[in-house]
């Protein structure tokens, strides 16, 4: 089953820049995901096991830091292939 999930990342934190990129650039990293981020949120597409496998390990490595929330959105459909409604 194809998915997409848009997921925004917060770092309580001064310095949350790093904290963020790194978990974009570590999503990006999954070879059978496609990933589109904006100024907003990250969208991620591909299959669900896989999709949430990337999204769980990633999660955890940034919830190392303290005080740490993300937001997220999850569709059972590819959004970036469904046609226009």
């Amino acid at each position: 089953m194809k998915i997409s999930v848009e997921i925004s990342y917060y770092p309580l934190l001064n310095e949350y820049l790093p904290a963020i990129t790194g978990f974009i650039d570590r999503i990006n990293g999954y070879k059978t995901l496609r990933c589109t981020t904006n100024g907003m949120s990250t969208q991620v597409f591909g299959e669900y096991k896989d999709v949430m496998q990337a999204l769980t390990n990633e999660m955890e490595k940034s919830f190392e830091l303290p005080h740490s929330v993300f937001v997220m959105k999850v569709i059972n459909a590819d959004l970036q292939i469904v046609e226009k409604w």
